[in-house]
């Protein structure tokens, strides 16, 4: 295998991913995203080769940190040329996810990989757009979805995937995960 695409992330319990399917519709020109593929990205690696596949791997074995729970709060988007390009649904921060995204950042550093340019902005992807969604449209939606929560949920692992781009956008693979920590584990 000549290379793959990777990125950490918190999967979703199935009972979140139910809540968030129901968001998935009546908005134009959204490409929405499959619930079975919805997750809560720590850090996008990109594509790499085997070898650094496999550090990245045991980088992440090194990090250590206690389950936390965590509950997804509100809708939002980030836009380019001042057209909605992704919608998202929010992550109440806290800081136990907060040391978990700066730990793995660090681990995946450490297994040679460029530091994130972007700040962490966690959120779930519901859709991604083409060039036809107009802000009416998508203004409507997020007041008819507001305010939006879900959670809490616990979170006990992260999984490294390994990411696959097909026509119907990408579907992730688990490669490894890696289970958290009780809190008083997480100390020593």
């Amino acid at each position: 295998m000549s290379g793959m695409r990777l990125l950490v992330a918190i999967e979703l319990p199935d009972a979140i991913k139910y809540r968030l399917a129901a968001l998935c519709s009546g908005l134009h020109g959204a490409k929405w995203t499959d619930p079975a593929q919805m997750h809560l990205t720590l850090r996008f690696v990109g594509e790499v080769d085997a070898p650094v596949a496999g550090d990245i791997a045991d980088a992440l074995g090194q990090v250590f940190a206690p389950r936390f729970e965590l509950e997804l709060a509100g809708i939002g988007d980030f836009t380019a040329r001042g057209r909605p390009q992704v919608l998202w649904v929010g992550v109440r921060l806290n800081a136990a996810l907060a040391t978990l995204q700066g730990k793995v950042e660090a681990a995946v550093r450490r297994a040679g990989i460029a530091p994130e340019p972007r700040k962490f902005h966690p959120h779930v992807t519901l859709a991604r757009f083409d060039r036809g969604g107009g802000w009416t449209n998508f203004v409507r939606y997020v007041t008819a979805h507001e305010p939006f929560a879900a959670g809490p949920f616990a979170v006990d692992e992260f999984v490294l995937f390994r990411s696959v781009l097909g026509s119907e956008g990408a579907t992730h693979h688990v490669e490894v995960t890696y289970p958290l920590t009780y809190a008083r584990d997480a100390a020593e």
